[in-house]
C-alpha cells in the first residue's frame, strides 16, 4: 500500500460578485439579516461559465502547481451535484480539456460532502496502486439550482471550484499525508437538504434541522477523524470544514477547543459552494501561506443525505 498526499492545489471563482445589498433588491432581506444568520457578505456567480469551465480552470492551476505533465494523471474525479450534463461526465470533459490522455474519469455526487468523499476514494485507489497521480476536484454552479425568490436559500449559495493533485509515494520510507476517512450518512434526515426533480431542480433545505444536527452531532465524528490520524483537535494546524454557515463553523471550532488552528472562514466571501467549498477554502489558505507546510489540517464536510466525510491531511 502506497501512502498518498496532496501535493498541489488550485481554485477558481467567477468574476461577478453578488452582494447582500444586491440580494436585498431581489427579495425581502437585508445585509444585516444575512450577516447575522449566516455570516455571508458576498458570493460569486457564474454568468456564462459551466461547472466544467469552473472545474477545468481550478484543475489546470493545480496541475501546473504540481509540475506534472497531463499524461502523469491516472484518475480524474469531479465532486458535484449541480452539473447539468449527466453523460459524458464533467470529469471526462475536464480530462479532455487538460489533455489528460487515458485516465479513468468519473463524477461523484455526495452533496456538500462530495470533495472529501472523492478525496478518500482517490486516496484508496492510489494506495492500492491503481494510479500514481489523481486530480480531485470539487466544482459547483449552485446559481443554476437556486430559487431566487426564496430568501431563506438564495442568500446562501455561490459558485466556484477547488482542485487537488493527490500523489502516491512509492518509496519505502513514505509517510501518509492523507489520514483515514471517517464517513457515513443519516438517511433518517435525508430530506433536510435536497435537490430534487426534473431539470430545472431547486435547492431546498430545512435550515434549523441542519444547524442543530451539525452543531450537536459532528464534533464526535471530527474527533474520530483526528484520532484515526493519530492526532487531536488541539494539535491541528488548520481546520477547513464545509463552508455552509459561519455560525456552524464557529460553534464547531468552539466545541473542539482547537485554539491553535487556522480556521477557514471563506463562507464570508464565497457563500456556500457545496462540494467546492472545502478545496476552495483550503487552496486560498495555502496560497496565502496561512498554514505551515506539513501541518495537520482537518478537512470535514457535510450535507445532503445527511452525509459526512472527513480526514486529516498534511498541508501541501
Amino acid at each position: 500500500m502506497h501512502p498518498t498526499r496532496i501535493t498541489a492545489l488550485g481554485h477558481h471563482q467567477p468574476d461577478h460578485v453578488l452582494t447582500n445589498d444586491d440580494l436585498a433588491g431581489m427579495v425581502d432581506t437585508s445585509d444585516e439579516w444575512i450577516r447575522q444568520r449566516t455570516g455571508i457578505v458576498t458570493r460569486r456567480i457564474a454568468r456564462e461559465e459551466s461547472v466544467a469551465d469552473l472545474a477545468a480552470a481550478a484543475a489546470g492551476k493545480a496541475l501546473a502547481a504540481a509540475g506534472l505533465d497531463p499524461a502523469d494523471i491516472g484518475l480524474v474525479t469531479v465532486a458535484t451535484c449541480s452539473a447539468r450534463d449527466r453523460c459524458p461526465s464533467t470529469a471526462a470533459e475536464v480530462a479532455g480539456r487538460l489533455g489528460i490522455p487515458d485516465a479513468v474519469a468519473f463524477d461523484l455526487n455526495n452533496g456538500c460532502a462530495g470533495f472529501t468523499t472523492a478525496l478518500a476514494t482517490a486516496d484508496h485507489s492510489l494506495r492500492a496502486g491503481a494510479a500514481r497521480h489523481a486530480l480531485v476536484i470539487g466544482a459547483e454552479k449552485m446559481s443554476d439550482v437556486t430559487d431566487w425568490t426564496d430568501r431563506s436559500t438564495c442568500v446562501l449559495l455561490g459558485d466556484g471550484a477547488g482542485a487537488a493533485v493527490v500523489s502516491a509515494d512509492r518509496s519505502a520510507s513514505g509517510t501518509p499525508g492523507i489520514g483515514p476517512v471517517v464517513w457515513g450518512s443519516d438517511p433518517s434526515r435525508g430530506d433536510a437538504v435536497r435537490l430534487r426533480g426534473a431539470w430545472q431542480p431547486r435547492f431546498a433545505q430545512e435550515g434549523q434541522t441542519v444547524f442543530r444536527w451539525a452543531t450537536t452531532e459532528l464534533v464526535p465524528l471530527i474527533e474520530r477523524a483526528c484520532a484515526r490520524a493519530g492526532t487531536t483537535p488541539g494539535r491541528l494546524g488548520g481546520i477547513v470544514t464545509h463552508q455552509a454557515n459561519l455560525r456552524i463553523i464557529e460553534a464547531l471550532v468552539r466545541r473542539l477547543g482547537a485554539t491553535g488552528a487556522v480556521v477557514a472562514r471563506d463562507v464570508v466571501d464565497s457563500g456556500n459552494t457545496s462540494a467546492a467549498s472545502v478545496p476552495l477554502a483550503l487552496s486560498k489558505l495555502v496560497e496565502r501561506r496561512a498554514i505551515e507546510p506539513g501541518a495537520p489540517v482537518l478537512l470535514f464536510a457535510f450535507g445532503g443525505g445527511l452525509s459526512w466525510a472527513g480526514q486529516v491531511v498534511a498541508c501541501p
